[in-house]
C-alpha cells in the first residue's frame, strides 16, 4: 500500500518505521531535519502535501494541535489540493473532537474517506508499536485502515462516528493528567516525610494504587528524568480541549482543571517541553521540596 505520513515527530517516526518495516511504500514531506532513520530508509522525500496527498492511498497526520492539521489539509499545497476519490486521510493527531468534524465534511465532500485515530502510549508505545489507538470514522473505512494501525498498535477500538476517536482521547487525557497529579502529589508526601519514595513506589506497586503512571512516570519522578515523551505542552493543550469541551456541555470537570493549572504553572517556568511527568516539579515548587532517589530530608525536613 501506498502511504503517505505526515508529521514524523518523537512518535511520527517510530511509527513510520513500523510501516516501513512491513513492506508499505511511504513517502513524506521534506523538513531540513529528517529523522535519520527515515532519512537512511526507503521512504521517499517529496516536497509538498499536496504531492504526498497525489502519491498515496492513505495519508497519515501525526500533528501537534488543531491548527497545524488544519494548515496541512487545506493551506496552500495541502492534502487536500492533492486528494483523489478514494483515497483515506487518517488523523492520528490529537485534536478538537469538534475541529474534526468539520474537517472530516470537507474530505469526505471529495469523495475520501476520514479518520480520526489518535493514540496513547508515548515515545515507548511508538517505538514497541504497542499503542493504544481509539478510531472514530465509519465501519467501512475503519476495516480498510486496521491492517495498518495493527503495525503501529496494540489497542485498536473503533469507538463511533468520526470525532469519537478524538472524544475518546481528550478522556484518556484527562486520565493520565489526573493519575500524574495523585503520583507527585504521592511522592512528594512520602519524600517530605522523610520516607525513602523509591521504596514508597515500590511498595505501592504491589497494591490496589498501583497503575502504569506509578510505574512509568513515578520512576521519572524520582530519578529526574524528564527528558519528553510527551510533552507538558502538549498534554497542556489537551486538558484546553477538554475544559472547552466541558464549558460547551455544561460540564464541570473540577480535578482537570486543577491538573491543567498545575501544568501552567509548568509553562511559566519553561518546563512545558519537559515530559508530562515533570507536572510534579510544580508540586515540588510549592512544598519547596524536591523528590530525591532517596529521600534525606528527615522526618518533615
Amino acid at each position: 500500500m501506498k502511504i503517505g505520513f505526515i508529521g514524523l515527530g518523537i512518535m511520527g517516526a517510530p511509527m513510520a518505521l513500523h510501516l516501513i518495516d512491513a513492506g508499505h511504500a511511504l513517502c513524506y514531506v521534506q523538513r531540513s531535519k529528517t529523522h535519520a532513520a527515515i532519512a537512511a530508509s526507503s521512504a521517499r522525500p517529496l516536497a509538498t502535501a499536496r504531492e504526498v496527498a497525489q502519491q498515496s492511498d492513505i495519508v497519515i497526520l501525526m500533528l501537534p494541535d488543531t491548527p497545524d492539521v488544519q494548515a496541512v489539509l487545506f493551506g496552500a499545497d495541502g492534502v487536500a489540493e492533492g486528494l483523489s476519490a478514494g483515497k483515506t486521510v487518517i488523523d492520528m493527531s490529537s485534536i478538537s473532537p469538534i475541529e474534526t468534524k468539520a474537517f472530516a465534511a470537507r474530505i469526505e465532500a471529495l469523495g475520501c474517506d476520514y479518520l480520526d485515530a489518535p493514540v496513547s502510549g508515548g515515545e515507548v508505545g511508538a517505538k514497541a508499536a504497542s499503542l493504544t489507538i481509539m478510531v472514530g470514522g465509519t465501519e467501512a473505512a475503519f476495516a480498510k485502515a486496521l491492517p495498518l494501525l495493527e503495525k503501529m498498535g496494540k489497542n485498536i477500538t473503533h469507538v463511533g462516528g468520526v470525532g469519537a476517536g478524538q472524544t475518546t482521547k481528550v478522556a484518556n487525557q484527562i486520565i493520565v493528567a489526573l493519575n500524574i497529579a495523585a503520583v507527585g502529589e504521592a511522592l512528594l508526601f512520602a519524600s517530605k516525610a522523610g520516607a525513602d519514595p523509591a521504596k514508597v513506589r515500590q511498595a505501592l506497586m504491589g497494591g490496589f494504587a498501583s497503575s502504569r503512571i506509578l510505574e512509568v512516570h513515578g520512576e521519572r519522578m524520582i530519578q529526574r528524568t524528564f527528558a519528553p515523551g510527551f510533552r507538558i505542552g502538549l498534554h497542556q493543550k489537551d486538558l484546553g480541549l477538554a475544559l472547552a469541551g466541558a464549558r460547551a456541555m455544561g460540564v464541570a470537570l473540577p480535578q482537570t482543571a486543577g491538573a491543567a493549572q498545575l501544568m501552567q504553572a509548568c509553562a511559566a517556568q519553561g518546563w512545558d517541553q519537559l515530559d508530562h511527568s515533570a507536572l510534579v516539579k510544580a508540586l515540588e515548587l510549592m512544598a519547596a521540596h524536591e523528590i530525591s532517589p532517596s529521600a534525606t530530608a528527615g522526618n518533615g525536613g
